[in-house]
């Protein structure tokens, strides 16, 4: 006997319709997104200080140079990350209970995320949140294979704005937010991003998070400035994002990276400096550049222990637990939002 075909044309233009209508909407998403970016580029040229939001760092392309500074020598805090993790991971598992969610903010390429999914008694789901879509899904697909038994939630968002997280179970919600990018935010916005992580999240959630120490200056700028230039060509690779997808003609060739510890603000900062005077147009729009201007494009801030705590408490979240590395450059704390109870 021959199979039944269910199929009907009925049926077969309803899924073309779906299908075109799923496709627009992510068309409108991504020229959403554009406009932002856009608009976020024009605002930042246009300051007496040029700058662009770090987080247009990670397109696809700088989502695997920032892999390969995380194996670099120099890179010590993902050595250092990784192994508190490692050593602590027991530990941060019964902090978080059984049946949990974990939520990451910024999950990149979600290497780390493993040891806290080997911790955790029976993981109910696994929420990654990430601005660079593409390099996300591959993440989450090679995850899906290891974990069968945890439920992959996905969602393409910046995690700095407004997130709605998908339908998770009755079990304790648990943000991840590792790798010290807390450092990329001004004190004021850091708090303020913590307090947002908490609404996020909800009552009676915790949070794993990593920051970097302060220590001696040499370290820090060593990190920053590698010497196979990892660091410089991730730094020059946002100009060509800027050129392909705002339209712009930044020449990459005549900026160079440049990053250096500010002392009085405790905190690297990178920038592109242009090496000649210079005009760059992106549509209607001109900005002149002086020979030695610089567009900032990131701050890493450095933390004494003391100063991150309180500024967690002013976010609405008291310590559990802190863990440093044996030199003490580097510290994981989980963070239990007030109110929570234990």
């Amino acid at each position: 006997m021959e199979p039944v075909s269910l199929a009907t044309p009925h049926a077969d233009a309803l899924a073309a319709s779906l299908a075109r209508s799923l496709d627009i909407a992510e068309q409108r998403a991504a020229d959403e997104a554009t406009a932002v970016f856009r608009a976020d580029v024009l605002f930042g040229l246009s300051q007496p200080q040029k700058a662009v939001p770090p987080k247009y760092f990670y397109d696809e392309a700088g989502s695997r140079l920032f892999d390969l500074i995380c194996r670099l020598p120099e890179y010590y805090p993902t050595r250092c990350e990784v192994a508190i993790l490692k050593a602590r991971a027991g530990e941060i598992g019964d902090l978080m209970g059984p049946g949990a969610s974990l939520v990451e903010f910024g999950s990149g390429s979600s290497t780390k995320v493993r040891l806290l999914l080997d911790a955790m008694a029976e993981p109910a789901a696994y929420v990654p949140i990430d601005i660079s879509g593409p390099h996300m899904r591959a993440a989450v697909a090679r995850l899906a294979e290891d974990y069968p038994g945890v439920a992959m939630l996905p969602v393409e968002a910046d995690f700095t704005q407004a997130v709605r997280l998908p339908p998770l179970g009755d079990g304790r919600r648990v943000g991840f937010f590792p790798g010290s990018t807390i450092g990329n935010f001004t004190p004021d916005a850091a708090t303020a991003f913590l307090a947002h992580v908490g609404e996020v999240l909800g009552v009676g959630s915790s949070l794993v998070i990593g920051f970097d120490l302060a220590k001696d200056w040499s370290v820090l700028e060593a990190a920053y400035d590698d010497r196979q230039g990892i660091t410089a060509a991730f730094n020059l690779n946002l100009l060509a994002r800027i050129n392909r997808e705002v339209g712009a003609d930044f020449d990459p060739g005549a900026f160079r990276h440049k990053a250096f510890f500010n002392a009085g603000e405790s905190r690297i900062e990178m920038h592109l400096e242009s090496v000649r005077e210079q005009e760059v147009r992106i549509g209607r729009h001109h900005f002149a550049f002086a020979r030695g201007e610089t567009i900032h494009t990131e701050n890493s801030y450095k933390f004494s222990a003391d100063a991150f705590l309180a500024l967690a408490r002013h976010a609405g979240w008291r310590m559990r637990r802190m863990w440093t590395d044996p030199k003490g450059w580097f510290a994981v704390a989980a963070l239990e939002r007030d109110g929570a109870g234990n």
